[in-house]
């Protein structure tokens, strides 16, 4: 729902930017020392191209640990094609909705393509998610928990780097977090269905 109420105010507005994209925006082109955007290109790196998928990957096959091998693969492709297909998803929202980037002026990093939800704001949150499910399944509470605050870090990091940057307007970002949170909280939803009907199968039996 916060996703979609998102979406509808920046299309209600035609993607022009809102007051505190505005601002945040001229703050970070006035605070770029060369050091901070060579970090922040670093970091930028991560949320895209073969990074997010690779950890899928890893996700799936430490998930599925002691499954055998067929169950492990079966696991890595489930994850690999979650994250697939949540990034088909995105991309038909991001052309129906439209939005431009911030001026090409401004901008530290390469970038391309329509503004929101943000690519590698959605994408990382979403490799986040699987790492922190696989992490839940085959570690110990307290090994966990560490993982997840690990993650979400980065998550939050690749995100904050797309404004830093000048490539993206906060809400993007924003759109993005909200878009993968959307897409993990439907898959965890699916996965306590399957498992309570799993205890229902074996009580009958």
């Amino acid at each position: 729902m916060l996703f979609a109420l998102l979406a509808a105010l920046v299309s209600a507005r035609h993607g022009a930017p809102y007051p505190l994209d505005e601002s945040l925006h001229r703050w970070s082109v006035r605070h770029r020392p060369p050091v901070a955007v060579a970090l922040a290109r670093g970091i930028t790196a991560t949320g895209s191209g073969p990074v997010p998928y690779l950890c899928a990957l890893t996700a799936g096959l430490v998930a599925g640990w002691g499954r055998g091998s067929r169950g492990q693969l079966l696991t890595a492709a489930g994850a690999l094609g979650f994250l697939l297909l949540a990034q088909g998803v995105r991309y038909a929202v991001m052309y129906a909705v439209a939005r431009s980037r911030p001026p090409v002026a401004d901008w530290a990093a390469h970038a391309s393509g329509f503004a929101f939800p943000s690519g590698h704001a959605t994408t990382s949150a979403l490799a986040a998610g699987l790492l922190a499910w696989a992490a839940w399944r085959a570690s110990s509470p307290a090994t966990a928990r560490l993982c997840w605050a690990l993650l979400a870090c980065w998550a939050v990091a690749v995100g904050l780097t797309r404004v830093y940057l000048g490539v993206h307007w906060p809400t993007d970002v924003l759109g993005g977090w909200l878009f993968a949170l959307t897409w993990l909280a439907a898959a965890m939803a699916v996965c306590a269905g399957r498992g309570q009907g799993e205890v229902a199968r074996a009580a009958a039996g």
